[in-house]
């Protein structure tokens, strides 16, 4: 294991340790620009982590709210990340809407990928550089929305695209490489021991980042639980 990862005793240790980490360098920036900006991922991985930040309070006002990816699905459906965001973390602390960035995802697919590249860009500019990035690992190696054999995982050049899935027979809209790899602090999230073999894939397979799309994240600071680190040298 590398000095970058940080193994906790369970998923509640992991998620702490990522919330924490998280709200040290949104105050850096916050001092350093006087705002900062912060691209969550979906799923339940995050569940935990948002009620931690919760617990220990940001200044939201500050600071802008963005997905690194969202299925194509209405923001109240129960797919929708920016839903599950939404119930753990932007009502129960108080997140000033104004500071809040999501997918449309009940819009035509690039469509949505066009708005939200134009309000990454609108904020950041058009060479967008997050001052965090916190993504997941999917039990198939996925990161962000991009999964194993998506040639999207090569590209260098875009910020947003629309991506088919599939093998989830779904749209989804996702951040690409160049502005996750570009972020000033990359965390990664992960946890459970469903998750043991993609984090030993990601960190420690042979370099296929086409067939394992979350090796893009090997230069990542990672959070996880025992569990999910079991099967790494």
């Amino acid at each position: 294991m590398t000095e970058r990862m940080h193994v906790f005793s369970d998923a509640q240790g992991a998620a702490e340790g990522c919330a924490r980490a998280i709200g040290a360098r949104l105050n850096e920036a916050i001092a350093q620009r006087g705002t900062a900006s912060l691209a969550v991922s979906g799923g339940s991985t995050p569940k935990l982590m948002f009620r931690e930040m919760c617990q220990i309070g940001f200044d939201w006002s500050k600071i802008h709210l963005f997905w690194v990816d969202e299925r194509v699905v209405p923001p109240d459906d129960d797919q929708s990340n920016y839903r599950m965001t939404r119930e753990n973390l932007i009502v129960p602390g108080g997140l000033p809407e104004n500071r809040v960035h999501r997918i449309r995802g009940e819009m035509e697919a690039v469509a949505a990928a066009d708005l939200y590249r134009g309000a990454v860009e609108a904020i950041l500019g058009s060479e967008p550089v997050f001052d965090v990035v916190q993504c997941g690992v999917g039990d198939d190696g996925h990161t962000a929305s991009l999964f194993p054999g998506e040639p999207m995982v090569a590209d260098r050049s875009g910020v947003v695209a629309a991506l088919w899935v599939a093998k989830k027979h779904q749209w989804r809209v996702t951040l690409l490489p160049k502005p996750i790899l570009a972020a000033r602090s990359l965390y990664v999230l992960s946890s459970g021991a469903d998750k043991a073999n993609a984090v030993q894939s990601a960190l420690q397979g042979p370099a296929d980042p086409l067939g394992v799309p979350s090796q893009l994240l090997r230069g990542a600071e990672w959070f996880c639980d025992a569990a999910a680190v079991q099967h790494l040298a």
